[in-house]
């Protein structure tokens, strides 16, 4: 291997719904992070790995950053920020609107940043060219040394310049994880977050924040041929179970048959899938059981 080969942490940072792990499958070139126009779809750190021949990319997709109010807002908040002191270069997405629109709880830390940063303006399609090039002199103005990158993470328009400009900033390095790897997220937490996607598809108002996914069983003792997964959706409270299930079960089936679908995509094998709804009071609110849902060290 190169001398001058290049391996390090890049972590994507910003605003719920900002496009951040839509940019993350994009720059992986495979769904690794659930997507969904919901805030907070992103509930952990989760590393998806691009291997070029002179270069391994370590990408950290994070929660959005928000006030943080209430436990699990706090854990997601803590998570993000965490991400910051991980990596050697640091992405900041912002959508096509003013700095002062954007995300006032994290643009005090990035002027305190010791770390290389690229400013990246998503979903640029949404706005007129001539909107586009004051945005970009704005961000200039706070940040006079940092590259700013146009782009449109959905379509891939920009996308190979903002891996130009990451090469430049990554830190000799031989490679971290084997090459063949695309991330360090296990089969069973990438089954809940399919899962748990769907979910977020289907319901609306309070259910989608109100969700968390639980591998119970992951059997893949006659795998390829079969893997069998029992997994339990919690919810909060008793009107919340009997919303997801669905008159008759109805939406709890489709949500199970999309699920399976996706799954089996993934896994690469036939899947026997099994859904119960149960309620957890409060769960989010309680770090006992965000630590039992792996939601908080």
């Amino acid at each position: 291997m190169s001398e001058d080969f290049k391996c390090g942490y890049v972590a994507l940072i910003g605003f719920p719904n900002v496009g951040k792990s839509t940019l993350l499958n994009r720059l992986v070139g495979e769904k690794l992070a659930i997507t969904s126009p919901k805030p907070q779809t992103t509930r952990q750190r989760l590393l998806g790995i691009v291997n070029l021949p002179e270069a391994q990319l370590l990408f950290l997709d994070t929660p959005g950053v928000l006030d943080p109010k209430g436990a699990l807002n706090a854990t997601l908040v803590a998570a993000a920020l965490n991400a910051l002191s991980e990596a050697d270069v640091v992405v900041w997405l912002v959508e096509p609107r003013p700095p002062a629109a954007n995300d006032q709880v994290l643009l005090p830390r990035l002027r305190q940043l010791h770390r290389p940063l690229i400013v990246v303006i998503n979903k640029i399609d949404t706005v007129a060219k001539p909107r586009l090039l004051p945005l970009i002199s704005a961000y200039h103005e706070l940040f006079p040394a940092v590259p700013i990158i146009p782009l449109t993470a959905l379509l891939g328009d920009g996308v190979p310049e903002l891996t130009t400009e990451i090469l430049k900033l990554l830190p000799a390095s031989p490679p971290l994880y084997p090459l063949d790897q695309d991330t360090d997220s296990t089969e069973r937490f990438l089954v809940a977050e399919l899962i748990r996607e769907r979910v977020l598809h289907h319901t609306s108002e309070e259910i989608p924040h109100a969700v968390a996914v639980q591998v119970e069983e992951f059997d893949e003792s006659r795998r390829p041929h079969l893997i069998r997964i029992r997994t339990v959706i919690f919810v909060e409270r008793k009107s919340q179970k009997g919303i997801l299930i669905g008159k008759q079960g109805s939406m709890l089936k489709a949500i199970g048959a999309e699920a399976r679908g996706e799954i089996e995509a993934l896994l690469g094998a036939k899947v026997f899938l099994e859904l119960w709804v149960k309620v957890w009071k409060n769960w989010r609110k309680d770090p006992k059981a965000l630590r039992a849902l792996g939601l908080q060290a």
